[in-house]
């Protein structure tokens, strides 16, 4: 990220506030990212020190109950954190959990001065940092507004301020807007690089959601392959109002690894509850209405269920119904360079064309993977 891109992230009014706070505030940022799929439910964090204008430690948090990113550029910089400044992504915590507050290490330490990122979500006062106020160590932030904070940690804001599930809606789709080259027609859309990252995303998030029609067409395992797993195993959930999914379907190898949750109607032939049993889906019946499955249902049971981030990763008519009842939080776009025609699946239905997409607005700068190009748009207040 350019020094001017950087800027252009902060919302703080401060003359306390250099361009070299911001660059070092922004590595931070960077650094943090290292804990994707490792750390939730903790929110990503990164943190740099510097003394005199010299780096003299940096971290972030790498695995849940493991070191906060604080401890870990303590434990670098040792006696030069004495008098430094301490570069922080997230407002530090002031709390005690699995592992004790960050703010009184940074105040153990001896730093002078505390410069964070976004604030802790939900905190008003008595957050982190006013016990560094407290302490005497100067502090400058939130230097960025919500939308920085929500954007790197999109989960982690979202559960705390809603409590339901954060949705974020993946789409491999062509230049022509199309995610198969026909109904039903299993269509490889996106080339290695961009099927890892993928993989990747799908190691932050609790869950992996398909409506039963992708199901048929794709046959996918929907689980991590390409790269190491995440924390906990994601758990797939499929929406089968009807429960016509087969027991020979590619999601049951994987049972033992990562459980299959299947969504149906209420009224489902016990044969079919008998069979999704058999071959080791939970079942979850929930109400249903003229458009299918209840959505709201379907996710007030993964949250009682603990999946409170879904990835959904199709098709057109589940995205479709998603976004048309604002339930979608984040949307992964990834563009491949070819087209597939008039004749193949539009990303989304007919009835998602006049979908107000004024509230989305681009999140993170554009990825290149490989050929492909991944697009990362937020929904306005999460």
């Amino acid at each position: 990220m350019d020094d001017e891109t950087a800027m252009d992230n902060v919302t703080l009014d401060d003359e306390r506030l250099t361009r070299e706070d911001v660059a070092h505030l922004e590595w931070a940022r960077t650094l943090a990212r290292g804990g994707w799929g490792r750390v939730h439910p903790n929110p990503l964090v990164g943190c740099v020190i510097v003394r005199d204008g010299r780096l003299v430690g940096q971290g972030y948090h790498e695995e849940f109950g493991g070191p906060h990113a604080e401890i870990v550029a303590l434990g670098e910089a040792r006696s030069s954190a004495q008098g430094a400044t301490a570069f922080v992504s997230l407002e530090p915590c002031n709390h005690e959990g699995k592992t004790p507050p960050c703010a009184d290490a940074l105040v153990r330490a001896g730093v002078s001065r505390v410069i964070y990122g976004a604030a802790e979500p939900g905190k008003r006062e008595g957050g982190g940092a006013d016990a560094l106020r407290r302490s005497g160590i100067e502090v400058v932030g939130p230097v960025w507004g919500e939308q920085v904070g929500r954007a790197e940690n999109p989960a982690f804001f979202h559960t705390h301020t809603h409590k339901t599930p954060y949705v974020a809606l993946k789409l491999a789709m062509s230049l022509d807007g199309r995610i198969a080259g026909a109904p039903g027609e299993r269509t490889r859309i996106s080339g290695p690089e961009a099927e890892r990252e993928v993989h990747r995303l799908r190691t932050g998030f609790d869950g992996v959601m398909v409506g039963s029609g992708t199901v048929r067409a794709d046959d996918p395992r929907l689980t991590v392959r390409e790269v190491s797993r995440g924390r906990t195993p994601v758990r797939r959930l499929i929406l089968d109002a009807r429960g016509e999914l087969q027991a020979n379907a590619a999601l049951f190898d994987d049972i033992a690894d990562a459980p299959v949750h299947v969504f149906t109607r209420q009224d489902v032939d016990e044969g079919d509850i008998e069979r999704l049993e058999s071959a080791g889906a939970q079942l979850h019946p929930v109400p249903h209405d003229q458009n299918g499955l209840e959505l709201g249902a379907v996710l007030s049971v993964a949250w009682e269920i603990g999946v409170e981030s879904i990835l959904c990763e199709g098709g057109a008519r589940l995205a479709a119904s998603l976004l048309r009842e604002d339930r979608v939080q984040r949307v992964y776009c990834m563009i491949s360079p070819i087209t597939l025609g008039s004749q193949g699946v539009a990303a989304f239905s007919e009835e998602a064309e006049s979908l107000d997409w004024s509230r989305f607005s681009p999140a993170l700068a554009p990825e290149t993977h490989g050929r492909d190009t991944l697009i990362v748009l937020d929904r306005e207040g999460g």
